[in-house]
């Protein structure tokens, strides 16, 4: 077993990793970047040192955190998921400094995150495949593929994942426009413009199968995860088993699953994603990695995903019982910071006070305390509440029970909204599919301002501006926060889906703001241009999600305040479009 180990990430994952070093007995090594000498991750960590990096995002520079291991001795390095969770070239680096990478070698990572190769292989393995190309297509022969397999049709990146470099044309007239978004978004989040086509299910469950694999030949699944709530093609809620399937396409999609990962030699943890309609399933990708739902796994089966990642990498062999156990059903909420009735616009500040839930069958993951500070740098999840139940009905009644007793006060999350689908009937019912929120839009409707973690009623907690009282009125208690009144907190303009990013339109107004913090990716106009209400100004990206702002308003750009590349504050003036055309008279 190792003696140290780096964990070259942050937030919920970092101290998830953490946890298991401790229970094998290792020490760990946090590392952070600037502003972040407090974060819940370095506090744990046995050691932490900071990046010396100019990166704009210091957990992506190789050297600066290979430098921090061989400073601390370790001898081997968890990437945890994100960042350089699966790039191979992380990978090798480590295995030439001569420490571990806890995870699937280079070759087993680059052959699946390449999409075209991993189609490849799935094909060679029998899984069973979505029609679509064989290679990158090219603008001049898209038209052709598509007609050949049928409409509606993704574009997707070969190097992607997580939904971005991911388009969907309904028809001939969409493709040009489809094609140009995902390879522009492609070169933008992976340097690899590169996209390849597919036939879009409509109305499919996105359900993934589990694998361990070590290094004396041993594959095994643990059972299956419906990952089918998501928003943009991002996950929002996960459980565990599927209520989909039956014991026979479990066993098959399992199997597929094995025979894949057999045939790229892969050694570690990892997930093959599958789609699934009617009673077919089709090879989505391979994540080479841990999963961010793996715990719904961990509570059904009693298996740790993290350390046997960890015994793995260290050469053991995997137990011949484990995972034969599975036991009840559990569920997973993501607990973003995002305002789920903007379209899921992400957040950024400082967590006030919060209130975690706790009891039989209930978890939760994640970095959630008073004080915490929310960047518009990284990703918006807070934590994942997971809950255990005996069966699927029980493990709904703990989420709700949970989903009250957590608060988050001074910023908006996603609780309310997990609220609502918890109760939601077709959600209860179990068939639901990947289009869930387009089918109940009334989801999106819950309004984070009634939420405590938005009423901004100044609660500081540098400062300590709020109280708590007992108050007691003819007899009954009451518990109650009490935050001296700040000023009232307009919402920011509704995020509706547009080419698979969000899209926030203003209100009419000459004054086009940005309700985000966030960088400014690209400008579509420039000063004096003529613009109609809809068109595109600009796009900025925050927390991983790219927003495209929109003319309220016909008009002339009279000014224009932003460029590619600058970071824009909340509020912060992008453009006036005023009424008519240039020279026109008043």
């Amino acid at each position: 077993m190792f003696g140290k180990v780096l964990v070259a990430n942050r937030g919920e994952i970092a101290l998830r990793l953490m946890r298991a070093c401790r229970d094998l007995e290792v020490l760990s090594v946090a590392v952070y970047s600037d502003g972040e000498q407090s974060a819940p991750h370095v506090r744990y960590a046995d050691e932490a040192y900071r990046l010396d990096s100019d990166a704009p995002i210091p957990y992506l520079d190789i050297d600066a955190i290979l430098t921090v291991a061989s400073q601390a001795g370790a001898d081997a390095v968890h990437p945890g998921y994100g960042f350089l969770a699966e790039n191979a070239g992380f990978a090798s680096r480590c295995a030439d400094a001569g420490m571990t990478f806890i995870g699937p070698g280079p070759e087993a990572i680059s052959a699946m995150g390449d999409k075209i190769r991993a189609r490849e292989l799935a094909r060679s393995a029998n899984v069973p495949m979505v029609p679509g190309s064989d290679d990158a297509v090219e603008a001049d022969s898209v038209a052709a593929i598509a007609n050949e397999i049928g409409y509606p049709v993704a574009l997707k990146a070969a190097a992607g994942g997580g939904g971005r470099g991911f388009r969907v044309a309904q028809d001939e007239g969409g493709l040009a426009d489809a094609l140009s978004g995902a390879t522009g978004e492609a070169e933008r989040y992976f340097g690899d413009s590169r996209v390849f086509i597919e036939r879009y299910l409509e109305s499919p469950r996105h359900v993934e199968i589990q694998i361990l694999a070590d290094h004396h030949g041993s594959v095994i699944a643990l059972g299956e995860r419906d990952c089918s709530v998501q928003r943009r093609h991002q996950k929002l809620i996960e459980e565990a088993p599927s209520p989909l399937l039956d014991d026979r396409m479990r066993s098959r999609m399992e199997s597929a699953a094995i025979e894949l990962a057999r045939a790229v030699d892969y050694v570690s943890a990892g997930t093959v994603e599958f789609l699934v309609q009617g009673d077919e399933f089709f090879f989505l990708e391979m994540n080479t990695r841990i999963q961010v739902e793996h715990p719904v796994t961990e509570l059904i089966t009693g298996v740790d995903l993290v350390v046997e990642q960890i015994r793995i990498a260290a050469g053991e062999r995997i137990h011949p019982s484990l995972g034969k156990w599975r036991h009840g059903h559990a569920i997973e909420c993501r607990i973003n910071a995002e305002d789920a009735a903007a379209g899921f616009q992400p957040v950024s500040g400082t967590i006030a006070d919060c209130t975690i839930p706790t009891g039989p069958g209930v978890r939760l993951d994640g970095v959630i305390e008073r004080g915490s500070a929310v960047s518009p740098q990284y990703d918006s999840l807070l934590g994942k509440l997971v809950v255990w139940g005996s069966d699927r009905d029980q493990a709904i009644r703990r989420m709700q029970r949970a989903l009250h007793e957590l608060r988050i006060y001074g910023i908006a999350a996603t609780t309310s909204f997990h609220r609502a689908v918890m109760a939601h009937p077709v959600f209860q019912r179990g068939d639901y599919d990947t289009r869930f929120l387009e089918h109940y839009p009334d989801l999106l409707e819950v309004d984070a301002a009634d939420e405590p973690a938005v009423s901004a009623l100044s609660g500081n907690p540098e400062s300590n501006e709020s109280d708590l009282v007992p108050v007691e009125v003819n007899g009954r208690r009451f518990e109650v926060r009490v935050y001296r009144a700040a000023a009232p907190n307009k919402r920011p303009p509704k995020l509706s889906e547009s080419r698979g990013a969000g899209t926030i339109a203003p209100d009419g107004s000459e004054s086009i703001v940005s309700p985000i913090q966030g960088t400014v990716l690209s400008v579509a106009v420039e000063q004096g241009s003529t613009v109609r209400a809809g068109d595109v100004i600009c796009v900025v990206e925050a927390m991983k999600m790219e927003n495209e702002i929109s003319a309220g308003r016909d008009g002339t750009v009279t000014q224009l305040q932003v460029k590619a590349g600058e970071t824009i504050e909340s509020g912060g003036l992008i453009a006036i479009i005023e009424s008519g055309e240039p020279g026109a008279d008043d």
